[in-house]
């Protein structure tokens, strides 16, 4: 194997290590920021929400949808809300 191969496969390591670490820390922010005062982060969240169906994220939205007073992400939480409740119906 040359250098300048093993160089590459070490970079191309590196670079995916450095992306799983920085996908992992914006989930964990993410999942924090449903009742954020900002409201990309409260799409972020609803986002990360989305592949988690269970009774806790429907308690969670129902409560979610009673509290957010921005009307697109209201919508979007409600959507969410039913396609949870339908899923675990």
């Amino acid at each position: 194997m040359s250098r300048r191969a093993l160089w590459f496969g070490v970079g191309l390591a590196g670079g995916l290590a450095a992306g799983l670490w920085w996908w992992r820390r914006q989930q964990a922010r993410h999942q924090q920021g449903l009742y954020s005062s900002r409201p990309l982060e409260r799409l972020a969240a609803l986002g990360w929400l989305r592949g988690r169906p269970s009774a806790e994220s429907v308690v969670l939205l129902r409560e979610y949808v009673q509290w957010e007073r921005h009307p697109a992400l209201r919508r979007r939480a409600r959507r969410l809300l039913t396609r949870f409740e339908n899923a675990l119906a």
